[in-house]
């Protein structure tokens, strides 16, 4: 039977099925609805199903589900051939680079079956995914079924719940510019819990890039996996201190090193003497792998140590990984990948096996008291993500371990004013006999760094910070946190090295606000009136409309209405491209440094470039001047401002032949190079990022596209009305180029671009 919600998306859909059940399909139908339910069929295969129902022109509810359900078991069983398939996938193959003439990026064939399988374990029973899933990793799969964002979004959550608000993710009826802000949306969420995203770009998720895929995918998995290898969550490691260890020392670990001393400590357990160094060499005759999974399977499980009479590493592998099976943990790995001493996949198999089954007892009352386990506050996780996203190296896992030899702190002052390290004065390999004056040496000038940067740092030593003193450290992070936020603000409004006060960006937000008839503003980042998350909400969508879906905000009378705005704020303000750090808690709790953060954040994001700035709700618009009508995607007219026609006209071009794999000019398109520098007027307005040379080619990439409408379309499921087409023809881009050529380089000496009369082909 179909159950309520395919019911209802089928009625959505089509007319003359009914609410309960009852009604028909149209014969001709039929496979649109299949694909409506997840099931997507070829048409000679559908032609051959179709033949049941005889000559009739309908299709009943009842005959429909039938079929539905025969092709549903006919997919579960495909999927069960495919796992039993993949143990012995191995390999590499090389891509050459888009963006570095010379490089190629290695592709390793067992992390493409690993990260599908993770995805088709965990999030195969979402019913939003049922027309991706399962995902097969053959054939680039993964790379495609990604395309929309919706898988990475899901992955998100799975990995860190709660980080986006489902209710903001375009779910149906997608293209091309809702699945780019899936995609922004992904990335910008991504970079919240962690992720290091320099150099992805929605653009590069939405064609498949393999080397950038796989590496988002791996450091998502790679947060889910680690994020409840504390004490916190797992009260039990306490267990695995040594002798003369405290607490503190185990905060100090990597997960890695908690995952290999919890290795260590079962094999001690059952009297193995071998003991766990790495996870290449070490775990390669699954000797180790084996031992740990008799000891720490539930009993009645029926784990046994029967891998150990196996000959060959890679039989004896399959064997141990039939044990694994028995407790579901045989994921992320195969035979090859255990006996070739794949790293990345065997450290993700352990953290999977220690977060199923670590067998580590709770400590009693007298063991540890319950006060010695100390959480990671929200502030320590917002600044810990913010740093991982930076890229710093080593991963920071603990605030006040991992920053204590100052070369964290360097490279984000590094990365907030370029140049200000001399990095001759940093000490970076650290000796037995001298290490702790070196790594105090490296706090005192972190300090001094500091106060060049004018930070407020009285009473903040270097021993301070080596010493891990929480208040002072978290007082110097916020700092630095603050002063990149700013200076990333102060590059997007091109204000020199001025930074912006807390004073300008409030009355940037009630002049915004103001500017599109919103009736909500604020005094300061303390109001209360912040707290339920309204403003933020009349923010985001003065900055871009039609993201907030206003039937979905709550009064905000309560704590809970409260949350479920701030959680929708967030969530939104990510989706437009906001690299918001904060979490809905900081707003509803009025937490000022976190509050500046996310209205700077937003400021910054309306001054920066956006290609889908000018897309509508649903489809791409393309104006034509001389007619005044406004078409959308497929050519009805509508009326629109005459004003934006270059700005609508050109955004299309772009997205059309950004995606279009086959155009001649696509490497040539940078995703960044938008056109709201082509109609902010601010002091910015003399940067032309070569415009000429880019409208010419934006003209002849589209011309491209005509010319090839089958396979363009394909690519980009996008129709070009012949009206369009014409129009297109008849701009004529070479003069326009011409015109614009002109009156640069006359106007060159002040760089202030004057107006083109005609504006049909340059945006003013």
């Amino acid at each position: 039977m179909l159950n309520s919600e395919q019911l209802e998306d089928l009625t959505e859909r089509f007319k003359t099925v009914q609410t309960g059940g009852g009604g028909h399909l149209e014969k001709h139908d039929v496979q649109e609805a299949l694909k409506v339910l997840g099931i997507d069929l070829p048409g000679y295969e559908m032609r051959d199903l179709l033949t049941r129902f005889g000559n009739a022109s309908e299709v009943s509810i009842a005959d429909f589900t039938t079929l539905f359900n025969e092709l549903e078991q006919r997919k579960s069983a495909e999927v069960k051939r495919w796992k039993q398939r993949i143990g012995s996938v191995q390999g590499t193959y090389q891509i050459p680079s888009e963006k570095q003439e010379n490089t190629v990026h290695t592709i390793r064939v067992e992390e493409e079956v690993a990260f599908s399988n993770w995805i088709n374990s965990n999030l195969g029973s979402d019913l939003d995914l049922r027309r991706l899933l399962p995902v097969n990793p053959s054939g680039g799969e993964l790379y495609t079924k990604v395309g929309d964002g919706l898988i990475l979004c899901k992955l998100i959550n799975l990995s860190t719940p709660d980080t986006i608000d489902e209710r903001a993710i375009n779910k149906k009826n997608l293209n091309t510019y809702t699945k780019l802000e899936n995609l922004t949306l992904a990335l910008m969420s991504a970079q919240a819990i962690g992720v290091n995203i320099v150099n992805i770009g929605a653009t590069d998720l939405s064609v498949g890039t393999p080397h950038l895929v796989l590496g988002l995918l791996w450091q998502i998995i790679r947060i889910g996996l680690f994020n409840q290898i504390d004490l916190h969550h797992v009260p039990g490691l306490f267990r695995l201190m040594q002798e003369g260890e405290t607490l503190d020392d185990l905060r100090k670990l990597s997960p890695e090193e908690i995952l290999m001393r919890w290795v260590n400590y079962h094999l001690d357990k059952v009297c193995v003497q071998r003991r766990l160094t790495n996870f290449t060499g070490d775990i390669m005759d699954s000797e180790i792998y084996t031992h740990l999974l008799h000891q720490i399977a539930p009993k009645g499980s029926g784990v046994s140590l029967h891998p150990l009479s196996v000959q060959g590493n890679v039989n004896r592998a399959g064997s141990m990984l039939n044990e694994a099976d028995k407790l579901e943990c045989r994921e992320f790995v195969t035979p090859n990948d255990v006996a070739g001493g794949n790293y990345k996949l065997n450290l993700a198999f352990v953290a999977n096996l220690f977060n199923k089954h670590p067998a580590l007892p709770d400590p009693g009352a007298d063991e540890l008291p319950a006060e010695d386990i100390i959480e990671e506050t929200r502030e320590e996780k917002t600044y810990r993500n913010w740093m991982n996203s930076m890229g710093v190296n080593p991963y920071v896992n603990w605030l006040y371990s991992d920053l204590n030899n100052g070369v964290i702190i360097f490279q984000l002052y590094d990365i907030i004013k370029p140049g200000i390290v001399s990095w001759k004065r940093v000490v970076q390999k650290f000796h037995k006999l001298r290490g702790m004056m070196d790594q105090i040496q490296n706090c005192n000038y972190a300090v001094e760094l500091g106060k060049q940067l004018r930070f407020s740092l009285v009473g903040i030593q270097g021993k301070d910070i080596y010493d891990g003193n929480p208040t002072l450290t978290l007082a110097l992070i916020w700092q630095l946190m603050r002063a990149y936020t700013l200076t990333v603000l102060a590059a997007c409004t091109q204000s020199g090295d001025s930074l912006p006060a807390d004073k300008d960006i409030v009355a940037w937000v009630n002049n915004k606000l103001a500017s599109k008839g919103k009736t909500s503003s604020i005094r300061s980042f303390q109001d209360s009136s912040i707290s339920d998350a309204r403003v933020v909400l009349d923010l985001v969508d003065a900055i871009k409309p039609n993201v907030i879906d206003h039937s979905l905000v709550k009064s905000g009378s309560s704590q809970n209405d409260k949350m479920e705005n701030a959680k929708y704020a967030i969530t939104c303000g990510r989706k437009i491209g906001a690299k918001i750090y904060a979490l809905p808690e900081d707003i509803v709790e009025v937490k000022p440094k976190m509050v500046l953060t996310v209205f700077a954040c937003l400021m910054a994001r309306d001054y920066m470039p956006d290609m889908q700035e000018a897309a509508p709700e649903s489809t791409p618009v393309v104006y034509d001047s001389a007619s005044n009508g406004h078409y959308d995607a497929y050519g009805n007219d509508e009326t629109h401002d005459p004003a934006s026609f270059d700005l609508h006209n050109l955004v299309l071009l772009h997205n059309l032949s950004s995606v279009h794999k086959e155009s001649p000019f696509m490497g040539w398109h940078q995703p960044s190079l938008t056109l709201n520098k082509f109609k902010r007027k601010r002091s910015d307005r003399g940067q032309l990022f070569n415009k000429r040379k880019w409208v010419r080619r934006e003209f002849e990439s589209v011309l491209y596209l005509c010319d090839e409408q089958k396979s363009g379309l394909n690519q980009t499921q996008t129709e070009i009305p012949s009206k369009i087409v014409s129009d297109i023809r008849e701009a004529k881009p070479a003069e326009a180029v011409k015109k614009r050529g002109e009156r640069s380089n006359t106007n060159s000496k002040n760089k202030r671009p004057q107006k083109v009369e005609d504006s049909r082909y340059i945006a003013q």
